[in-house]
């Protein structure tokens, strides 16, 4: 097949243990899925899940035992951080019922989904998308992934973030408002989801602003932490 250009290389995140990569196809994100940061945003209660996306090309992929480097990005004087639990899937399907979501689960990895909050802000004011304060360049920080059958019980696993030594996020996995289970039940209702999607499940209560020079360190027990510096 020819093209009018050369595509863009697949985006891929390496895999604890293996030589092969992980392909991505689609990155999802929830909102506001811990009560806590529910309620630091203005909201209470288990409202119904929403979700939004994000690029592939957003990825700021970080290796075992590295560093990542993340620019400061343009137009935003709020720079927040967000920790999330990341779920790779590795077998699609559409309707999947939350009995079933585990084998449809690749593995695991921890994730920031960096957020531009006045932009997002200035955008909910006017009741418009908030993709740019959410979907930009470099907005999503991902660790390497680790297969489900060496991530333990991740779904009451020690969820933190670390700034310059300092905790700003401290929780558990266990106090997902919509669970990983419920999670993949109520999206692959919305779309089919595909082998190599990526989902964001949410992140706990302390989001908070980061500055250049700020070294970030993201950890969820049994998987790999993540090290990302903002440039």
């Amino acid at each position: 097949m020819n093209f009018v250009f050369s595509p863009m290389p697949t985006v891929s995140v390496p895999v604890l243990g293996m030589a092969a990569r992980f392909p991505v196809h689609r990155i999802y994100c929830v909102g506001r899925n811990y009560e806590e940061h529910a309620k630091e945003m203005g909201f209470s209660g288990r409202e119904p899940p929403f979700f939004f996306l994000k690029p592939t090309d957003s990825l700021v992929v970080v290796d075992s035992a590295q560093t990542g480097a993340m620019p400061y990005p343009s137009l935003t004087q709020n720079l927040h951080h967000e920790i999330e639990l990341v779920v790779a899937i590795g077998k699609g399907g559409r309707n999947i019922a939350a009995s079933d979501a585990a084998q449809h689960i690749f593995g695991y990895a921890v994730g920031l989904d960096m957020t531009r909050r006045d932009l997002q802000n200035d955008m909910k004011k006017q009741g418009r998308p908030w993709c740019i304060g959410k979907a930009f360049d470099h907005s999503a920080p991902i660790g390497p992934i680790t297969p489900k059958a060496q991530a333990g019980d991740v779904d009451h696993a020690e969820i933190s973030l670390q700034v310059n030594g300092s905790d700003r996020q401290r929780s558990n996995v266990a106090k997902l408002i919509w669970n990983v289970a419920e999670t993949i039940e109520h999206l692959s209702a919305a779309w089919e989801l595909q082998a190599g999607d990526l989902i964001y499940t949410g992140t706990p209560e302390g989001v908070a602003a980061v500055v250049t020079g700020d070294t970030l360190v993201a950890q969820i027990t049994g998987l790999g932490p993540l090290h990302v510096q903002i440039g």
